[in-house]
């Protein structure tokens, strides 16, 4: 084995998981099974360099200087890298012997929840590590964003684990491996979430070596000072520091405290509620057809998450619900005041993940640059701010730019500096004498040649006299023969020629070496320059974090009220009451999408309290709106409690400490559970969490299964809702039977969704009133699926001798539901036709003789294909069945 390739394997065996970027030159290679699995990953071509265990050593490389992409690449495909780097000049290990090796090392683990670089990471989205631990038999989840410096810990239980998982969406999640092995809480919870979990063998989760940790790392004597934490919490938050710094290998990202934060802070929404409302994505994964989509107007990246974090965890402080709405009332009003600060905040670069690339020592002149203009950009907000109404001088008045070293960077370092720092010139003229003496040197040095060729021509008197230049010996005087003896004694003889003598001089050496030199020297001196620039914003780090903080919440607070003037949204009125009153409420996303196709959409009310009624029972039509009414009025509630205004003409919001919408069917196959499965695992969530603050949305309970076990469990679902729980609740269903529950549960209403039935074809009115649907025109709704007319005529035909008592079915609809005996849809068992007096004798010696061929059959002692045969001779029995 050659001494590179001993090399190689040694770095290779400390980072087995990782794919290893082995830096030769300006190239990172990649070797063996890593060349194998990056190749087709980077769709690059698989190569071969020398020979080990006589066998090729598969190769694949790439540039370093654009391995950014690349990078990309792999970690969008669940790689880790390991970036092997030079840690010493080649030339040093030349001197050391011809054999010797340059020193490598591992100098950073790229992952996914470790991001820093803005090509590597979405600007609208936040990039969270999380990591998971449990101290004192409880359970606890930390998590942070290394390119913003958000850190936050919060204590959970295995049921409501995956409900946060789904809150942040990190990019990656650690977790104590004693949680994953198997019978523990979490061995078979992660499901979608179990390629995200990173390797954590090497991640130390022990409370009292944490909490020391995290003392250390933020030099402080107890955390105490930061607040209140549980020893799990404590765990999971310096497991997570453990992480990032066997990732960064000792190049720390610099956090905010750790805060803890309480379940009860944010609306709970759990996993399926999520997914069911399109919050932050569609059902098919991407932002399109999403409420952020919807809403989003804001310009710049920091607001863009920002406002996603709100919309992902709304509040329940009504006084901090208040404090946000009132920004967007005030700028809803000030519109020349929002298009100023929109204006303005369009050209605010992301000074957040800026400075975290300052204090991981991976930042360069343009995130300088980007830093100094966006606190420029808040030092006149605050300014323009602090005469305004109250909610937005408080605003303002938060801004905390560093005048002097926004100053300062924006005089040193020039307006756009190159992408690559290493070419230089991103430091400013006639800021540096020295920085200046070099580039004249390096940029002026023919003139400088020229007038030191003037001033010898003239103190020698020789006027042919040059001064030229070649590789071998650099700068020199070349004098023709005849005037050789003219030349003064300080000249000293270099080459003769034929026809002419060549010359140096102390002064033209000199020259020559500041000239060779010069190119170098500058660059040198740019990097010393903006490493005294960076020393000094990271000593500015806190009120640069706080200010580029609420410069994303200005611009989330002006494009809340940008959206809400487009589109006619008015301020909630949020209170502590239960009630919950929304006047002619719209879906933002489908209102949306019908104005682009040029249609209007319907709006509804919705009242909600003990007056009008607490659960309002919903039936009507598939087609009919049923859905969209159900999520809007859910996508209401927790926009207000976000802190936008609202797609209504009014609301009264009760603050809801809990969201619930049980809305659509979807199987699970991956953990084996079918859509009725899934449908029941999601409402035993609601009837186990749900408290009477909470606001839930039910559709279509017990509709995965038999008409009765369908029907006997909703009907047992809205009976706990209406005696034990007690919340406002929206319940939509096609068991009109339902409806006669109204007469015994008095905070029960009847709702639903009009139709209009008009030549055989029904429109749908996307209206609600009171009252309940007769029907569900499911055939109607058949035919606009495209269902074949035989189909649609013998469904037609069967529907009306079902409606009329004279259905071909095998078994007669029981009696004994009071439900059933109330509604008076169900036929008389009395009315059901007689069998002619020939036929009923042909049934009861059928009947006899299929009792006496039962009696002796033993079902516990039959295998398969004798009970088979036996169901056989029973049908052989019978006589084949009239065709109708």
């Amino acid at each position: 084995m050659s001494p590179m390739m001993a090399q190689y394997h040694a770095i290779k065996a400390d980072h087995p998981d990782c794919l290893l970027f082995f830096r030769m030159g300006d190239f990172y290679e990649l070797f063996f099974d890593d060349a194998v699995q990056a190749a087709p990953a980077l769709d690059i071509a698989l190569t071969k360099r020398g020979r080990h265990d006589d066998a090729d050593i598969p190769m694949c490389g790439v540039p370093v200087h654009s391995s950014e992409t690349y990078l990309h690449r792999l970690i969008e495909k669940g790689f880790r890298v390991a970036i092997c780097e030079q840690i010493e000049d080649p030339a040093a290990a030349k001197a050391r012997g011809s054999k010797s090796v340059v020193k490598r090392d591992v100098v950073r683990i790229v992952t996914p929840g470790t991001l820093s670089e803005d090509s590597l990471l979405d600007g609208r989205s936040a990039n969270y590590l999380a990591a998971i631990a449990s101290a004192n038999q409880q359970m606890a989840l930390a998590w942070c964003d290394m390119s913003t410096g958000s850190f936050a810990a919060l204590d959970v239980t295995a049921s409501n684990l995956i409900n946060e998982i789904e809150r942040l969406q990190p990019g990656e999640i650690i977790c104590d491996a004693p949680l994953l092995e198997a019978g523990a809480p979490l061995a078979a919870l992660f499901g979608g979430w179990a390629s995200r979990l990173a390797p954590s063998g090497q991640v130390k989760f022990d409370s009292s070596w944490a909490e020391r940790q995290l003392c250390a790392y933020f030099e402080i004597a107890t955390l105490a000072s930061h607040g209140q934490f549980s020893r799990a919490q404590i765990t999971a938050a310096g497991g997570l520091l453990d992480y990032l710094n066997l990732t960064q290998k000792g190049a720390m990202p610099r956090l905010e405290p750790l805060q803890s934060f309480a379940a009860n802070q944010a609306l709970q929404i759990d996993a399926a509620t999520r997914r069911s409302l399109e919050i932050l994505t569609s059902q098919n994964g991407g932002r399109a057809g999403s409420l952020i989509d919807a809403i989003d107007a804001t310009v710049t990246q920091a607001g863009a998450r920002c406002l996603a974090d709100r919309l992902a965890a709304p509040l329940t402080d009504a006084g901090a619900i208040q404090t946000r709405l009132d920004q967007v009332d005030a700028l809803v009003q000030q519109h020349v005041l929002r298009a100023e600060l929109r204006a303005a905040l369009k050209g605010c670069p992301d000074a957040q993940r800026a400075l975290s690339r300052v204090n991981l020592d991976r930042a360069g002149p343009r995130d300088l640059v980007h830093i100094a203009a966006a606190m420029a950009i808040a030092s006149q907000f605050k300014a323009k701010l602090a005469n305004e109404e109250q909610a937005l001088a408080q605003l303002g008045a938060q801004l905390c730019p560093p005048l002097e070293l926004t100053r300062e960077l924006s005089q040193t370092l020039v307006d756009t500096p190159p992408v690559n720092s290493r070419d230089g010139g991103f430091i400013r003229a006639n800021v540096d004498a020295e920085l200046d003496r070099q580039r004249t040197l390096r940029d002026q040095s023919r003139q400088l040649i020229v007038a030191l060729e003037a001033d010898y021509q003239q103190s020698t008197g020789i006027s042919n006299l040059k001064i030229k230049h070649n590789n071998m010996l650099g700068f020199f005087v070349e004098v023709q023969s005849q005037h050789a003896s003219k030349v003064p004694i300080g000249f000293v003889q270099r080459q003769g020629l034929a026809n002419a003598t060549r010359f140096t001089t102390e002064k033209l050496q000199e020259l020559d070496e500041q000239i060779s030199m010069a190119g170098e020297r500058a660059l040198a001196r740019e990097f010393e320059l903006l490493a005294q620039l960076l020393t000094a914003v990271k000593a500015e780090h806190e009120e640069i974090a706080s200010t580029a903080k609420i410069l994303a919440a200005i611009d989330v607070a002006a494009a809340n009220a940008e959206t809400a003037q487009i589109w006619r949204y008015q301020r909630p009125d949020i209170s502590e009451s239960a009630q919950l009153t929304i006047e002619q409420g719209r879906h933002p996303v489908v209102e949306q999408a019908r104005q682009r196709d040029s249609a209007d959409f319907t709006p509804n009310d919705c009242r909600l309290n003990d007056e009008a009624g607490k659960i309002w029972l919903l039936t009507g039509p598939n087609m009919a709106g049923k859905s969209t009414f159900l999520r809007q009025t859910a996508l209401i509630v927790l926009m207000a409690q976000a802190g936008c205004f609202v797609p209504a003409a009014a609301a009264q919001i009760g603050i809801a400490d809990r969201l619930f919408s049980r809305v659509g069917a979807a199987d699970d196959l991956a953990r084996g559970r079918s859509t009725f499965m899934v449908e029941m695992v999601e409402t035993a969530a609601i009837l186990n969490s749900a408290t009477a603050k909470s606001l839930i949305i039910l559709d279509e309970i017990g509709r995965g299964t038999a008409t009765y076990d369908g029907l006997s469990i909703a009907w047992a679902v809205l009976e706990q809702l209406h005696d034990q729980i007690r919340a406002r609740t929206l319940f939509a269903t096609h068991y009109h039977e339902l409806t006669q529950l109204r007469s015994r549960l008095k905070t029960l209403t009847c709702h639903q969704m009009r139709v209009k039935e008009w030549r055989g074809q029904i429109v749908f009115l996307h209206e609600v009133a009171p009252g309940s649907a007769d029907r569900s025109y499911g055939i109607h709704v058949a035919k606009l699926a495209g269902l074949p007319a035989p189909v649609l005529k013998r469904a037609g035909n069967l529907l009306k001798k079902m409606e009329s008592g004279e259905a071909p079915i095998l078994v007669q609809k029981p009696a004994d539901l009071p439900l059933f005996q109330a509604s008076g849809q169900v036929a008389d068992p009395s009315a059901i036709e007689e069998p002619a007096p020939g036929a009923r004798d042909d049934q009861a010696q059928f009947g006899a003789v299929l009792l006496n061929k039962l009696a002796g059959i033993d079902p516990d002692a039959l295998s398969p294909r004798q009970a088979m045969e036996i169901l056989y001779e029973l049908k052989a029995l019978a006589e084949p069945p009239d065709d109708d």
